[in-house]
């Protein structure tokens, strides 16, 4: 056991053993299947407070070998599956946040190099009796245990796109850890699976990926994985009658963000603060200022701002995400912007329809807050 390698399995704990914990261990066997194959790399892409790092402090629990979570398990839903025991508790874990790591470094320059110099010291401090001292090669280090021991690796990376989201960096870096990534785990009979969380998808450079052998479940393409982004109507449903909440309410603040054939995704940061509160406010807003959602208003490309006026008349829009270099920087059309404000969670957006509208009554008062102090509305009424 070490920093990042078999991390112990009490931050799961704590999330059972708060008063909402809503059971989405379902999410194990689609992972279960997907092991030691080539559709073993999953990149889940989801606004801020979606549970991205519920799900992956879940998966870490469950395939640790250092600890039995046999009993942590047992009265969820992936117990009831045919590959539960098959895969519990068997493989080692590596858990990394890349956001702590982009905390660590002074120099920006020294973020890819940081990752390798930080994981090969935990390897080294687990492994060190596979491996020789002159091993400075996180990726050789990996290579080595594998073959001498014949373990195999989960990789599960959290906040993976943190480097993404600091205006800061630039391409040269973020391409640097691109490459490291690739390098680690593209093509490597160490990996058994590879689970990476964050709010955007994969960086493209032109119309590629350097991390091409993803599959990617984001909030434009939420596919298989569409039940897992947030909380469904019957679980919201359950909450309602627990907490003897309206369910109607609880819809017109938290409800619309339809994801795929109809399936209907709610916000579990403000589902859950509504539950426990017992009001409905703008909880899962209030975790960020809307600041940030007027900076990307005032860049108001091609009539961005008369598009958001009509989604806050209940209007729709229609948006080709295609063109989206997923980053927070590059904006080349309006509807590049409106891509991100889509995986940023402020837009919903429906994968049948390409329509794309104000999901709820959380998010539209963020908006009219952001349009009434928009620098250009401002300047336009002095």
């Amino acid at each position: 056991m070490g920093i990042y390698i078999n991390p112990k399995n009490i931050a799961f704990i704590e999330s059972l053993n708060s008063k909402i914990y809503v059971d989405k261990t379902g999410l194990l066997e689609y992972t279960n299947s997907v092991l030691s194959t080539e559709q073993k790399y999953l990149c889940i892409s989801r606004p801020r407070r979606f549970g991205k790092s519920i799900a992956a402090k879940m998966l870490a629990a469950y395939y640790c070998k250092d600890y039995n979570s046999e009993d942590i398990f047992a009265n969820l839903k992936i117990a009831q599956d045919i590959s539960f025991k098959k895969h519990l508790n068997k493989y080692d874990i590596i858990f990394i946040n890349m956001q702590d790591f982009l905390s660590d470094v002074k120099d920006i320059q020294d973020y890819p190099q940081h990752i390798q110099k930080e994981l090969l010291e935990d390897i080294k401090e687990v492994y060190g009796e596979f491996l020789k001292s002159d091993v400075d090669n996180l990726i050789k280090a990996l290579k080595i245990i594998h073959d001498k021991t014949e373990r195999g690796f989960v990789f599960i990376i959290d906040e993976w796109d943190a480097i993404f989201r600091t205006s800061s960096v630039n391409n040269d870096i973020q391409t640097e850890y691109l490459d490291f990534l690739r390098l680690l785990l593209k093509d490597k009979s160490y990996v058994k699976l590879a689970y990476m969380t964050g709010i955007l998808p994969i960086k493209k450079y032109g119309t590629q990926s350097t991390l091409n052998m993803f599959s990617e479940f984001s909030m434009t393409e939420p596919k298989l994985m569409a039940e897992y982004i947030g909380f469904t109507e019957e679980e919201v449903v359950d909450l309602c009658n627990e907490f003897k909440m309206d369910l109607s309410m609880t819809k017109h603040w938290y409800n619309g963000y339809v994801v795929k054939n109809g399936i209907n995704i709610y916000n579990p940061k403000s589902v859950v603060d509504a539950m426990l509160n017992q009001e409905y406010h703008s909880y899962w807003a209030k975790t960020e200022t809307y600041e940030s959602l007027k900076m990307y208003i005032d860049l108001n490309f091609n009539g961005l701002k008369d598009d958001i006026i009509k989604m806050l008349s209940g209007g729709t829009i229609k948006v080709n995400s295609g063109s989206f270099s997923n980053d927070m920087t590059t904006f080349k059309t309006k509807d590049d912007v409106l891509t991100l404000l889509i995986h940023l969670g402020y837009l919903s957006y429906n994968t049948d329809t390409f329509l794309t509208a104000i999901p709820n009554e959380e998010i539209r008062a963020e908006f009219l807050n952001a349009m009434l102090n928009s620098h250009n509305i401002a300047s336009s009424t002095e």
